[in-house]
């Protein structure tokens, strides 16, 4: 199967091209600039999902689409509106286009397109416009994602654990998060291209068991080898630092994220391991190769 990747050159899509050219697929990355891909082993096509430039030619010939490309972070380039909703706009257009049979969106956990958080509401209003577009579709809701790359554990928690003289905690910390083994994310993107009978359903990508964001901070401080002990930060104190941070170029932490944190859904696993036949893996299984990779 030809399969275009947009996002491929992210966490997931570097994960996910490397798992479908295993799988046998031929892959086609899409990137703003052309590029070669040093193994050989896929290819590039140009194209910006944000402006639709380039993406029925990148998609001519294409057998599926797996539409990966998302934002955490708003900048004064790109927003959640113009990237979630009229990237995926323009992708689910040129796709339809295209003649292509089969179309794989990534969302995210709590998507809900009346959610008063940026984020969640335009991933939310994407899976309508993906439920609306007549192309048989799959969408899948991953929570936090674990793997080497990532920019939770190997980022935001790691600089939690090892900056400050403490491990600060925002509030109780009792804030549920099932995160996911980013091979238990390509495991279901690459099953579900292959089975027709997930086509119209929204799975939920979450792992075997539930953390506190508090136990998640154990965890890798404990997996590190840090002997600090854990402050919890007031909620009051979180919020006014957030708006301070706004005037920063790179704050630690923005108004969405703390507003996600504080409104963390608790998703369902059964029915992605059933659907994609998962086993899903224990985090702390690969959370040591994640903190410190080599």
């Amino acid at each position: 199967m030809r399969v275009l990747v947009t996002g491929a050159s992210g966490f997931v899509g570097r994960h996910l091209a490397a798992r479908l050219v295993a799988d046998g697929h031929e892959v086609v990355g899409l990137s703003r600039t052309a590029r070669v891909s040093a193994a050989g082993t896929m290819s590039w096509a140009r194209g910006d999902v944000a402006s639709g430039s380039g993406l029925v030619d990148a998609l001519t010939g294409v057998d599926a689409v797996v539409h990966l490309v998302g934002i955490i972070r708003e900048t004064r380039e790109q927003t959640f509106e113009g990237v979630h909703v009229g990237g995926t706009r323009n992708v689910l257009a040129a796709a339809a286009a295209a003649g292509v049979k089969r179309y794989v969106h990534m969302s995210a956990l709590g998507a809900d397109a009346a959610s008063p958080i940026g984020y969640r509401s335009t991933k939310g209003r994407a899976e309508d416009l993906v439920r609306d577009s007549g192309l048989p579709w799959t969408i899948m809701r991953p929570d936090m994602i674990l793997g080497v790359g990532d920019g939770f554990f190997s980022g935001t928690l790691r600089d939690l654990v090892t900056k400050a003289p403490v491990v600060p905690v925002v509030g109780s910390g009792a804030y549920p998060l099932r995160p996911i083994s980013v091979h238990d994310v390509t495991t279901a993107f690459a099953r579900a291209l292959e089975t027709p009978a997930t086509q119209g359903h929204c799975f939920d990508l979450v792992g075997p068991r539930e953390y506190t964001l508090r136990e998640l901070q154990v965890l890798v401080r404990d997996t590190l080898g840090v002997r600090k002990p854990l402050v919890s930060v007031p909620l009051p104190l979180m919020r006014l630092g957030v708006h301070l941070f706004r005037l920063l170029p790179d704050p630690p932490i923005t108004r969405d994220e703390l507003g996600m944190l504080l409104s963390t859904g608790h998703g369902d696993p059964r029915p992605a391991a059933e659907a994609f036949s998962l086993e899903p893996r224990a985090i702390e299984a690969e959370l040591a190769s994640v903190l410190t990779p080599c």
